[in-house]
Order: structure tokens, then C-alpha cells, then sequence
């Protein structure tokens, strides 16, 4: 759903719809007639084109970046069921769990014994459509090319799913990697693939015509954690084209000062590329509203978590947004 913001800019309204568990193109298309069925039932009270932040497996992403006709028939598979794509997940939540750095050693162990070998690819029971009978083991941090190559793989997909009219999208990704593992080597290394992943979305831009930028989310136990942190570590990305993906729950719940936190990024020159919301019982609003303040909106993409009683959840968040004065695309807007 596209609103406009009294600044003139537009702002994308979306539901997340995950495709996770499917490791080919054919897994994802079933998945997606279901997705897309339950999202309309669940948002009755809603019609025409509805605005949704995919979320892909590696396999799967692997599987469309080398396969134009599979991301040809997804683009018309979403055509068809009304949807419109602008933003995809590359985090740990649409990895098979997003298990908190705490959790990495159980859950490593789970995998394994589960059957998932160490480079990620699961183990698919004889006669199985492709789904996988365990969680998909997630990809390692940006200390490795493999979070890299799905990143890039992310952005090139998305710019062949944008709607026609559409010029840029945006993806999200992790927090960088878990802090006690970020020693010295890991540091050195995730400059540079930072430094190879920028480089890699100019390239896609001067090809195709169309931008993706990338926003890291901050989360307990990351590089990117605090604000201070997130700052310190992103001090010399390429600011254009890299970013934050902030949770709303997150940062309400875990940041001491959430507005003044929000100031900080942005006052350092960080974008806030994308913003979450996976907790309507968390008091998000008012952050949503210091973000979208009437002279000014601070990010581009707002993604609800559907999880949940989705139709209460988008119906709630229109609202809130309506009473910061931003209306449908096509609608004039009038001041809050």
C-alpha cells in the first residue's frame, strides 16, 4: 500500500509473508498461493493491490538469481494474486528461525541433528516436494562471502519483482554477526565484503536502472546492538546505498532512550531504510511518529509482521499513519 507523506515523499505500507520453507521455485509458488490466500481472508475489509515484504530461503534465492523464467513466473504469480513486491528480508528470520545469539550453540546443535549439513542445504525426505522436514540452517555473518553472494542474489531478484513504475527497493540483513565472535579477522573481512556489497548494488544500478539499498538490523547480542554500536560499525559504509532496518518492538523494548537513539543514526548520517513492526503490544507509536514527523519522513518501507491477527494489525497501523496526514498515493495530502 503506497501513502504519501505531507513531505511529498511515498512510504510503503507492507506485510510480511514468508517463504522460507521453500527451497525451489516450484516450492515457492505453492507457498505463495497459500500466502497470498490467507493474507486476503485475514484482510478483508482491504482490496486492491496490497504491498508485501518477501521473505526468501537461501536455496530458493540461490535457485531464482540463476533462473530468469522462475523470477519471470514468480513477478506474474504475484500479478495474478494482487500483490506488489519493494522489499525482501536477507535476515535470520527468513533463514529457517533467526534463534538469538544465545540460542546459536542449541540450535547448531538441533540442526545437526536433524540432518542439515554445515554448508546449509537440508536433508529432504525421499518423495518430498522439496520442503524441508527441519529448519533450514541460516547462513553465516558478513565475516563470509556466503552472506554477501545472498545479499547481492536479494537485490537482483528484487529489482525484477519491483512494480513497473517502481525505480528502487530495499533489502534487509543481520546485524553484521554475533559480538563475541567479532574478533579482529572478522572485522577486517566484513569491511570488505561491506566494501564488495556496495560496489555490487552500483553495478546493478547502472545496469538495470533501478537502486536497492540494504539496511542492517541492530539486535541484542550483534555488532549492531546499541545505537552507539550500530554507529561505530557503520561509520564508513557508503551511506547511499546502506543503511538500518530497524524492529520498533526492539528498540522500544531494549534501547533506553528510543527516540534519542533513533536522532543518533540519523544525525550520524544513516538511513533508516526500513522499519518493523512484530509486536503490536509494544508501544511502537511513538517512534512511528518521531520517524514520520510532518516535515520530514525518515524511512521508506514499513513492514507489519502478519504473524499475528494481521487485519487488526494493518487496519490499526493505517490509522496511526492517516493521523500523521498521510494519505493513498494518488490522494492529496493535508496537514496532521
Amino acid at each position: 500500500m503506497r501513502l504519501r507523506h505531507p513531505s511529498g515523499r511515498i512510504v510503503h505500507l507492507t506485510c510480511g509473508v514468508s517463504l522460507s520453507e521453500a527451497l525451489t521455485p516450484a516450492d515457492a509458488f505453492t507457498t505463495l498461493e497459500a500466502a497470498a490466500a490467507a493474507l486476503r481472508a485475514g484482510l478483508s475489509g482491504t482490496s486492491g493491490t496490497l504491498g508485501i515484504a518477501l521473505r526468501l530461503s537461501h536455496p530458493l534465492a540461490a535457485a531464482l538469481v540463476d533462473d530468469g523464467r522462475a523470477r519471470t513466473r514468480l513477478r506474474a504469480e504475484l500479478d495474478r494474486h494482487g500483490l506488489e513486491v519493494v522489499t525482501l528480508s536477507g535476515g535470520p528470520d527468513a533463514e529457517g528461525g533467526g534463534a538469538p545469539p544465545v540460542q546459536a550453540e542449541a540450535t547448531q546443535a538441533e540442526t545437526t541433528q536433524a540432518g542439515i549439513e554445515s554448508s546449509g542445504t537440508p536433508q529432504v525426505p525421499a518423495g518430498s516436494s522439496g520442503t524441508p522436514s527441519a529448519p533450514i540452517a541460516p547462513l553465516p555473518d558478513w565475516s563470509e562471502p556466503a552472506r554477501l553472494q545472498h545479499t547481492l542474489a536479494l537485490a537482483r531478484i528484487l529489482v525484477d519483482m519491483l512494480p513497473d513504475e517502481e525505480v528502487r527497493g530495499a533489502i534487509s540483513t543481520c546485524g553484521l554477526g554475533r559480538r563475541e565472535d567479532w574478533d579482529e579477522a572478522h572485522e577486517r573481512d566484513g569491511a570488505r565484503h561491506l566494501r564488495r556489497l556496495s560496489g555490487g548494488l552500483a553495478d546493478l544500478a547502472w545496469r538495470v536502472g533501478r537502486a536497492v539499498r540494504c539496511g542492517f538490523r541492530p539486535e541484542p547480542g550483534y555488532v549492531l546492538d546499541t545505537p552507539e554500536q550500530t554507529v561505530t560499525a557503520l561509520t564508513k559504509v557508503d551511506k547511499d546505498r546502506l543503511g538500518v532496518c530497524l524492529d520498533l518492538t526492539r528498540v522500544a523494548l531494549d534501547w533506553p532512550a528510543p527516540l534519542d537513539g533513533i536522532d543518533r543514526l540519523t544525525d550520524a548520517g544513516l538511513s533508516v531504510i526500513t522499519v518493523r513492526i512484530t509486536d503490536p503490544a509494544v508501544a511502537w507509536q511513538p517512534l512511528l511518529r518521531h520517524l514520520l514527523a510532518a516535515d520530514t519522513a525518515r524511512t521508506e518501507y514499513i513492514e507489519i509482521d502478519t504473524a499475528g491477527p494481521g487485519a487488526a494489525d494493518l487496519t490499526y497501523v493505517l490509522e496511526q499513519l492517516t493521523s500523521l496526514g498521510l494519505v493513498p498515493e494518488h490522494e492529496p495530502c493535508t496537514a496532521p
